[in-house]
């Protein structure tokens, strides 16, 4: 799991990254553990992230309790993660994550809301 290359490990055909897009390969759960995330977002100014992908409640949670730890305030778009522990039951892990990532570590919203906002301040 997590091993560079491997079949799990490949990016979405839809989410295939453009000329100039960074790619990071992590080795753990949190995009910050012992990748370059911190330096690079530090060298670029930013303050503040937010937050798509897979497994809501390990890999998504994981990297939102991470930037808290380092101070950026994140916002996690609902309808942009997934998890499929659960998945159609009337409990999951997804909706716990949510609940502890907007009680505790950030806040949720939606990609609807974000953009109308962006749209917004523009």
């Amino acid at each position: 799991m997590l091993i560079r290359d491997t079949w799990n490990t490949d990016i979405v055909e839809e989410l295939t990254p453009q000329a100039g897009d960074l790619v990071l390969y992590k080795t753990r759960y949190s995009g910050f553990y012992g990748t370059d995330l911190d330096r690079i977002l530090q060298s670029r100014g930013v303050t503040s992230l937010i937050v798509t992908g897979c497994t809501t409640s390990i890999c998504v949670e994981s990297t939102i309790r991470d930037a808290m730890f380092r101070d950026y305030p994140c916002v996690l778009l609902e309808d942009c993660a997934a998890e499929p522990i659960g998945y159609g039951l009337s409990r999951s892990n997804h909706e716990a994550s949510l609940l502890a990532i907007q009680l505790l570590f950030g806040w949720v919203s939606n990609s609807a809301d974000l953009i109308r906002a962006l749209q917004r301040s523009d």
